[in-house]
């Protein structure tokens, strides 16, 4: 809806602009590259104007929890113990088997 809106707002400027002022292009005294200038900066803002999107895209990605290392039979003697190593990056865990 938005979208049709200034498209149809940048068509009806256009035809204003175009009905407005039909004068012959003189370039007197070489005059014309303020006006060059000034096209190519007004054609920036109203293309900048009408790409942009909208600023709000929506919840991010979804992190559930991690996964289960739940209690683990490994033998009489051992269970599951989570160590902590570091990486450059942070810290992490990771689960280890440990026996006695």
């Amino acid at each position: 809806m938005r979208k049709s809106l200034t498209a149809i707002a940048a068509a009806a400027t256009i035809a204003v602009a175009a009905l407005a002022a039909p004068q012959p292009a003189q370039a007197r005294h070489g005059h014309i590259a303020g006006a060059v200038i000034g096209g190519l900066a007004a054609g920036a803002l109203f293309g900048a104007a009408v790409a942009s999107g909208p600023y709000y895209y929506g919840p991010g990605p979804y992190y559930g929890p991690g996964p289960y290392y739940g209690p683990a039979y490994y033998g009489p003697d051992c269970y599951v113990v989570y160590r902590r190593w570091h990486d450059g990056w942070g810290w992490h865990r990771r689960p280890v088997r440990a026996c006695d």
